[in-house]
């Protein structure tokens, strides 16, 4: 039997935080080496001999920690959001300059996300028009949310060539109608009581389809972080989305 895949977590005190430290000390083949917040220096992460590390920490901290990672040949799983195309650049630069080294960011770790993102990208080419409603609890710091901006790209990249179906407002503040991305525009909720949430409107002529998918508990992202952290520890290179690892 193989030793377990030691693994740290930065962001270890927050809400996500704790529940991945939980999924790490309850599986067999996994070992908590550290587990780290704000103030808590680095080098522990090196002196636990931590071979993954994961990342559930803020937008302002997480390159930094990237950095820290690749540059000391620790695989980073990152649940971090905040990745705009040039901070996603950024990493690729990062992890193409050091051979060998493994990044994985994922805009959701929810396997029913995950096939959510995939089902939206397939219906895409067929429909008219499109929109995304992403809902959050209110203490979630960006907006909208790495998973509506995920999925808007694959949208885009589905229609591609396309043109969808002309919005006449004129009259209202553009802002009511939310912020598009790739075309696609996205409207953000922050509401008491939600955990994560996101919808994807499609119409055309004399129809729609709406494809939801609900995290009800912070839990049901835990089988795909503890996927990544198998999966990656034997991948190079830089991979964006977990669906990557799936066989879909």
């Amino acid at each position: 039997m193989s030793d377990p895949i030691r693994v740290g977590v930065l962001g270890a005190r927050g809400r996500m935080g704790q529940t991945v430290v939980e999924a790490i000390t309850g599986a067999p083949d996994l070992e908590l080496a550290c587990a780290l917040d704000l103030g808590d220096p680095l080098a522990q992460v090196i002196e636990s001999g931590t071979r993954v590390l994961v990342d559930f920490t803020t937008p302002q901290a997480v390159l930094d920690n990237i950095t820290f990672a690749v540059e000391h040949d620790i695989v980073c799983v990152v649940g971090t959001s905040g990745f705009t195309p040039d901070r996603i650049e950024q990493v690729r630069h990062l992890v193409d300059a050091h051979s060998g080294s493994s990044v994985l960011i994922a805009p959701n770790f929810g396997i029913g996300a995950v096939l959510m993102m995939r089902f939206a990208r397939m219906a895409a080419p067929y429909f008219d028009s499109v929109e995304i409603v992403e809902m959050h609890h209110p203490g979630k710091v960006d907006a909208p949310s790495g998973t509506a901006l995920h999925t808007a790209q694959l949208i885009a990249q589905a229609r591609e060539g396309r043109t969808g179906a002309p919005d006449a407002t004129r009259v209202e503040d553009r802002d009511a109608r939310g912020r598009p991305v790739h075309g696609v525009p996205i409207h953000s909720v922050r509401l008491q009581g939600l955990v994560a949430h996101q919808e994807v409107l499609f119409g055309s002529a004399g129809e729609t389809l709406t494809i939801r998918h609900d995290s009800l508990d912070r839990g049901s992202f835990m089988s795909g972080v503890l996927l990544a952290i198998r999966d990656m520890s034997g991948r190079t290179g830089l991979v964006v989305g977990l669906e990557n690892l799936l066989d879909l």
